[in-house]
């Protein structure tokens, strides 16, 4: 980390912006991540800031054997299905479809490095989730890709579905789903992630968090990227996602 990067600073400054529902235009000198490591530094510092527990992470790639990247959740922004949030809250929302997995087991900090088949084996069930898409900086998406993540990788909330216990079998790669706004369907094209099966995500995830000192506590959820886009709603409403085989999830935007 550069002596001239300030994680902490621009930590305190992501979390007033959030606070007072305001957007960044730019970020100061000193507080311009270099790399990825200063960005994850900035990630860091902002739960702590935050005083924030980690309800999860949200991780993906922009194709199928490209690089990975993931940002840790608040354990606050992750809620269950129903959710009623303000759309004011988040400025320019965007909304995205996901698969997301619950973990069954505790992975330590400094631990590993682990297999994918012993990350798969820890999965304890399988949900649908809506991620809400979310900027501190008003010039999104066109932001340099480093302050995107540390800027949480532009966490709003996570609202996450009941589970199904996890089934290897399972069509992952191109699972069945409908994503609707008010009874308006979000997108037209065939699902897909552009991870490809996001499975391959998760051993990725689990050996970053606990590279960087985390702990993965038991029923961690792992978001693991969109297969419809993002759908940006006009006004407030209610999000449905159906993924066949996973119970639906809703969010209710006032």
């Amino acid at each position: 980390m550069s002596a001239a990067f300030d994680a902490h600073a621009l930590a305190r400054l992501f979390v007033e912006t959030r606070a007072h529902r305001a957007q960044l235009d730019s970020l100061p000198a000193g507080l311009r991540p270099g790399h990825s490591d200063e960005a994850c530094a900035a990630q860091d510092a902002t739960l702590r800031a935050l005083d924030a527990a980690i309800g999860g992470w949200k991780v993906g790639a922009k194709s199928a054997d490209g690089p990975i990247q993931g940002a840790p959740l608040p354990a606050s922004g992750v809620q269950p299905s129903g959710a009623r949030l303000a759309m004011s809250a988040f400025g320019r929302a965007g909304l995205e479809l996901e698969v997301a997995f619950r973990l069954g087991r505790r992975f330590e900090p400094g631990s590993g490095p682990y297999a994918e088949e012993e990350i798969l084996a820890s999965i304890e069930s399988v949900h649908a989730a809506i991620e809400i898409v979310a900027s501190r900086f008003a010039a999104w998406p066109d932001v340099d890709k480093l302050w995107q993540l540390a800027d949480l990788q532009n966490h709003g909330a996570l609202i996450v579905g009941d589970g199904v216990p996890y089934d290897a079998s399972y069509p992952f790669v191109a699972p069945v789903m409908t994503f609707e706004y008010d009874g308006a369907p979000l997108f037209d094209d065939t699902p897909a992630n552009p991870a490809g099966d996001p499975r391959r995500l998760l051993a990725w995830t689990v050996n970053h968090c606990v590279s960087r000192g985390h702990a993965l506590e038991r029923g961690t959820v792992l978001t693991a990227g969109s297969y419809t886009g993002m759908a940006f709603p006009k006004a407030p409403g209610t999000a449905l996602g159906r993924i066949e085989g996973l119970p639906p999830v809703e969010l209710h935007f006032a």
